[in-house]
């Protein structure tokens, strides 16, 4: 019984250490492009807080309305705009980034299932750390910027 106090306040500090981290990023305006029935593809687009005193960066990402999530940044070339696959997303400490349009992006690649207006599509990020933060975001028309809907996650 001499042991169970220290090591349960040791482990509850622990976990409280944790879970403080994993709420540093925060994320909102969240959108996921509605597309016609047919495609196999489709975007995700939002703005993320960092509110914690460390650089974090998104390294993954997952769905279950599509086989694949990959990070894309749009870049012009040559006069030409080209998308590409990106490894890593950053987030600045005390800072924000954004996906949208035209921009950096979440691509779904092999949609599971249609993407219609009015639904909505759950996406769990993968922060370069291990942690995670999942999601669920609307699906609209595809706007230059996400309505400002003030869907959150902490």
């Amino acid at each position: 019984m001499r042991l169970f106090l220290p090591t349960l306040t040791a482990l509850m500090l622990a976990l409280a250490s944790h879970v403080a981290m994993a709420q540093s990023v925060t994320v909102e305006d969240t959108q996921v492009r509605a597309v016609p029935p047919v495609s196999t593809t489709s975007a995700a687009f939002m703005v993320l807080h960092n509110a914690g005193d460390e650089d974090t960066e998104i390294v993954a990402a997952s769905s279950p309305a599509a086989e694949v999530l990959e990070l894309h940044e749009h870049q012009h070339v040559d006069g030409v705009m080209q998308m590409r696959r990106v490894s890593q997303v950053g987030i600045p400490a005390g800072g924000s980034t954004e996906l949208a349009p035209g921009g950096l992006h979440l691509m779904l690649i092999n949609l599971t299932q249609p993407l219609m207006e009015g639904e909505r599509v759950n996406i769990t990020l993968e922060f370069a750390n291990g942690e995670t933060l999942s999601f669920d975001a609307p699906v609209q028309p595809v706007q230059t910027r996400p309505q400002a809907s003030h869907d959150k996650a902490h």
